[in-house]
C-alpha cells in the first residue's frame, strides 16, 4: 500500500511542472516550442519511470511483509486500493479504517498507526511506523520491514 494517499501523485506533479515550464518559457519571450516540448517530455518520462519504480518497490515490499506475517492473499499488494486493505489485514486493524485514509488530517494519524502495527507484526520496534511520514525515510521503512531478518 502506498500510504501516501494525501500527496500529489508523481504524474500529476509532472504535468503541473511541464505546464509551469511551458508558461515560463513564453513569459521569458522564448519562442522555441520544440525545446519546451522536449524538456516537458523528458521530465514527464523521468517522473513516469520513477513512479513505476516506486510502485513496484512498494508492492514487492508489501507482498513480502504479507507473506512473512502469514497474511492470506499477499498478491493484493499489486492492486491499488486492495493494497490498503491488505495493509490493514497485516496490521490487524478493522477494514472500515480504509475510509479514514480519505480524511485529510486524520489520514496522517491512521498511516502512523497502521505502519506501527505492521512493524509490530514483523517483530520490529513500533517507532518504525512513525518514520513512515518522514519524506525520504518513508521509502526505506517498507524495505526494512520486508527484507530485514
Amino acid at each position: 500500500m502506498k500510504a501516501r494517499l494525501n500527496r500529489l501523485s508523481p504524474s500529476g506533479f509532472g504535468i503541473a511542472l511541464g505546464a509551469i515550464l511551458m508558461s515560463a518559457n513564453e513569459a521569458w519571450g522564448q519562442s522555441s516550442n520544440a525545446v519546451s516540448a522536449a524538456m516537458s517530455a523528458g521530465i514527464l518520462t523521468t517522473l513516469l519511470f520513477c513512479s513505476v519504480a516506486a510502485y513496484i518497490y512498494m508492492a514487492l515490499a508489501l507482498q513480502t511483509i504479507a507473506a512473512k506475517t502469514m497474511t492470506p492473499n499477499a498478491w493484493l499488494a499489486w492492486i491499488p486500493i486492495a493494497n490498503a486493505i491488505l495493509m490493514l489485514q497485516v496490521a490487524k486493524k478493522p477494514l472500515w479504517w480504509i475510509i479514514l485514509f480519505a480524511i485529510p488530517v486524520v489520514n496522517i494519524v491512521i498511516i502512523i498507526m497502521v505502519w506501527m502495527a505492521v512493524a509490530e507484526a514483523r517483530q520490529k520496534p513500533n517507532w518504525w511506523g512513525i518514520l513512515a511520514i518522514v519524506p525520504v525515510v518513508n521509502m526505506v521503512v517498507p524495505g526494512y520491514l520486508a527484507w530485514s531478518d
